[in-house]
């Protein structure tokens, strides 16, 4: 989750600056682990919580939290929202969940930089929350009941989060056809992988520009 924040310099002009000045994330968690039992609302709570105390930024002065969510079933209305309350901001900040699949919390990213470049908000904290552990299973029927026969559940972790909903297929097979399609070895996905791993180990991290 990021702080982002438009820059002095910026002001008054036709096109702001956005810098980032903090950025958070809890550990990773495995499913089924040890942060299965919080769902992503608590989670992602405590981050934003941190991330403003951290910055050192009066929480009134936030404009808008963007959260991108896909697995929103049980979580209740607008899980952003509910994160930013319970992390300790006033009611007075907007919220939005935003579902874009795997891209959620880079396009709440791009939203929170165009807010800011376009003179709607001068601070804004964006980023993802998710607990796959706690996407629950689905009756589908529950409200007309079944008369006859047997009634099943749905996985909402598969059908919302990892399903292709035009070509009804799991998103594994996508990444299979992608590779096909453009001659990805697994060979090359490792390499290239390990190579991101260790540009991003030897890199400077990011830190909150208030210390």
């Amino acid at each position: 989750m990021l702080l982002f924040l438009c820059t002095e310099a910026g002001r008054g002009r036709g096109w702001k600056d956005v810098v980032i000045v903090g950025a958070l994330r809890t550990p990773i968690g495995c499913f089924q682990g040890a942060l299965s039992r919080h769902s992503a609302v608590e989670l992602g709570s405590l981050v934003v919580k941190a991330l403003v105390e951290r910055a050192g930024i009066d929480p009134h002065t936030i404009d808008e939290v963007i959260l991108g969510q896909v697995l929103t079933a049980g979580t209740g209305q607008n899980p952003a929202r509910q994160s930013a309350i319970r992390g300790g901001l006033p009611n007075t900040v907007s919220a939005i969940t935003i579902n874009d699949v795997c891209g959620s919390g880079l396009k709440a990213l791009h939203l929170a930089t165009q807010a800011i470049q376009c003179g709607e908000a001068d601070v804004v904290i964006a980023g993802g929350q998710e607990n796959m552990s706690r996407a629950p299973h689905v009756l589908t029927d529950s409200r007309t009941g079944a008369q006859l026969g047997n009634s099943q559940l749905i996985d909402s972790l598969v059908h919302d989060g990892l399903w292709d909903a035009f070509n009804d297929y799991h998103m594994g097979v996508t990444a299979e056809n992608l590779a096909r399609e453009y001659g990805i070895s697994r060979e090359l996905a490792g390499r290239l992988g390990a190579e991101l791993a260790a540009q991003g180990a030897a890199g400077d991290r990011l830190r909150s520009l208030s210390r």
